[in-house]
C-alpha cells in the first residue's frame, strides 16, 4: 500500500540551511520536546478536551504525578492548556485545553497517524 503525504510548500525560508536558533521549525521542536507535553495534549484532545487529574493519568501508562503535575504547568504557563478549580467539596480540578492548544492538537495528530501508518518503519528501528 503507497502512501502519499501531501503536504504545503515550506516558504523558502525553510528549504535551506543554515536555520535560525528562532525558526519556526526549531521553535515548534523545542515545544514539543519534552517527554510528555505531547501525550498530554494529545490525551486532554481524545478525552473531549478536558479532563480531571486522575483520569488523565490513568490514560497515560508510565506518566507519573510529578511529571503529570510539571508538564502541565509548563503547559498552563505557555497557555495551551486551563486550569480550573471547581468550587464544591472536596474541590475538583479540570484541565481542559485552549484554543492555542486545540490549534497544536493538530500537528500531532497528523504526527501520531504517521506514526499508526508505519509501526513496520519504527519496529525496525526499535521504537
Amino acid at each position: 500500500m503507497k502512501h502519499d503525504l501531501i503536504l504545503a510548500r515550506l516558504p523558502d525560508d525553510y528549504r535551506q540551511a543554515p536555520f535560525a536558533e528562532d525558526c519556526a521549525p526549531r521553535r515548534l521542536l523545542r515545544l514539543f520536546s519534552g517527554k510528555w507535553t505531547s501525550m498530554i495534549l494529545h490525551t486532554l484532545h481524545l478525552l473531549g478536551g478536558s479532563s480531571r487529574p486522575g483520569e488523565l493519568q490513568r490514560s497515560i501508562p508510565g506518566l507519573s504525578k510529578k511529571m503529570m503535575t510539571q508538564t502541565l504547568r509548563e503547559l498552563e504557563r505557555l497557555q495551551l492548556i486551563e486550569r480550573e478549580v471547581m468550587q464544591v467539596m472536596p474541590p475538583v480540578v479540570e484541565y481542559r485545553l485552549t484554543s492555542m492548544g486545540q490549534k497544536l492538537v493538530e500537528p500531532l495528530e497528523m504526527l501520531y497517524r504517521w506514526g499508526a501508518t508505519h509501526t513496520d518503519l519504527l519496529d525496525q528501528l526499535g521504537y
